[in-house]
């Protein structure tokens, strides 16, 4: 079965989605991301989804419900890449995304959260084993 990389870059986590997401791949992300956030006491998760150029309901529910878990555990989420015609979409189906910050790319989306949660230190080089999570 496929599985989403989630790599981890000092106190945050970095999920690159190259892939059209259908329904069970985008539950086991959800599942994956949200035990790797409590696993690793990460502070911020980046989603690159420059690579989707389609959003249907279910995965902004799917985005959504990442941001509001990460939350919870105490984790900001920044979504980054947005296409227009993918933001159009989830405007005109009526998903705000509440809790999901946004930024044009990877490097402004890391900038963001390390203004979010103050930490300087964001991306530094850690060589621990459990950096990558994926099957």
């Amino acid at each position: 079965m496929d599985k989403i990389p989630i790599l981890r870059m000092g106190s945050f986590l970095l999920v690159t989605i190259q892939v059209d997401l259908y329904d069970r791949l985008a539950l086991d992300l959800e599942a994956d991301l949200v035990q790797m956030v409590n696993k690793t006491g990460s502070k911020g998760v980046l989603i690159d989804i420059s690579a989707v150029s389609i959003v249907d309901s279910f995965m902004g529910r799917i985005i959504g419900n990442i941001a509001s878990m990460s939350k919870i555990l105490d984790a900001e989420t920044v979504v980054v890449g947005m296409q227009p015609a993918v933001a159009i979409t989830l405007i005109e189906l009526g998903l705000p995304l509440k809790g999901v910050h946004t930024a044009l790319d990877v490097e402004k989306g890391m900038n963001l959260l390390k203004s979010m949660i103050g930490d300087d230190h964001g991306d530094e080089d850690e060589t621990d084993d459990d950096d990558t999570f994926a099957e």
